[in-house]
């Protein structure tokens, strides 16, 4: 009797109670899957927005670097200036194109296209998105180099090329070009703007463009913006400062809430020899 009393003390669960136990383990091991998808997703959003951030840092200060280093050396230096070939010295911290009047007549920095600063490609140079510092870039050459910056289709391009002494800044960088940032939505159309704007209300100011190169150029009455308050001394050989703004998009929108990610950077760079 006590053996049968017993044995019936240790029944096991019912049909019921297994089928209640499975479906709350099945609940609960979909809910931590769905979080651990989730937090993977933002993982990985999370990595691609850094990653942006690392290359737009590093190429923000590669182009200040090579903004302090723009108009060195400069032809004053040389002592014996009359035999000296212009491709030992920078002429000018700011390069522009030779149909432009390159190297004996400047011309006049516009924002927005306003300048008559041309260029082969869709941008003025020098203008908000396209930038040709002259320098020697490398010590161990005697001769300058043209280093330029061109955004195309949201992709900033990067070019060089030895200085010659009756070339054109324009043309000879044009073919050098390779991609240097991707993403780069300064020029973004007014519909991602709008689309940017509703995420991140303070960007892109009035609904427009905003210029990656803005250039500060000295007057009597101390640095002025060149396109705007500059006046006569609009010219790229009068460029003391160029202040640079970049705005990069991740590669993939917010895996929570389906928005584009940007970033937005700035720097100024200041040239060593601003007047020759």
């Amino acid at each position: 009797m006590k053996r049968a009393s017993a044995m019936r003390g240790q029944r096991g669960f019912s049909l019921i109670e297994m089928m209640i136990a499975a479906v709350i383990f099945v609940l609960l091991c979909g809910a931590a899957f769905a979080l651990l998808s989730v937090a993977q997703q933002r993982y990985q959003t999370e990595s691609q927005v850094l990653n942006s951030f690392q290359e737009a840092r590093f190429a923000l200060d590669d182009m200040v670097r090579d903004v302090n280093g723009s108009g060195y050396p400069p032809q004053s230096s040389f002592s014996w200036n009359a035999g000296l070939r212009a491709r030992f010295y920078a002429t000018t911290p700011v390069a522009w194109s030779q149909s432009a009047g390159y190297p004996n007549t400047a011309c006049q920095i516009g924002t927005g296209g306003g300048g008559n600063c041309i260029a082969a490609g869709p941008y003025s140079t020098p203008g908000d998105f396209d930038l040709i510092i002259e320098r020697n870039s490398d010590p161990s050459q005697s001769t300058v180099q043209w280093t330029r910056y061109q955004l195309q289709n949201n992709v900033l391009f990067r070019g060089q090329t030895s200085k010659s002494d009756a070339g054109d800044p324009d043309a000879s960088t044009a073919n050098t070009f390779v991609p240097y940032v991707q993403n780069v939505m300064n020029d973004a159309s007014a519909a991602q703007i709008a689309q940017f704007r509703a995420v991140y209300p303070q960007m892109f100011p009035g609904g427009q463009p905003v210029p990656i190169f803005t250039y500060i150029c000295a007057t009597p009455y101390g640095p002025q913006n060149c396109a705007t308050t500059a006046g006569s001394y609009n010219s790229p050989q009068n460029v003391t400062d160029v202040e640079i703004t970049l705005i990069v998009m991740a590669p993939s929108v917010d895996a929570q809430t389906g928005a584009p990610r940007l970033i937005e950077l700035h720097g100024r760079g200041h040239s060593l020899n601003p007047v020759p």
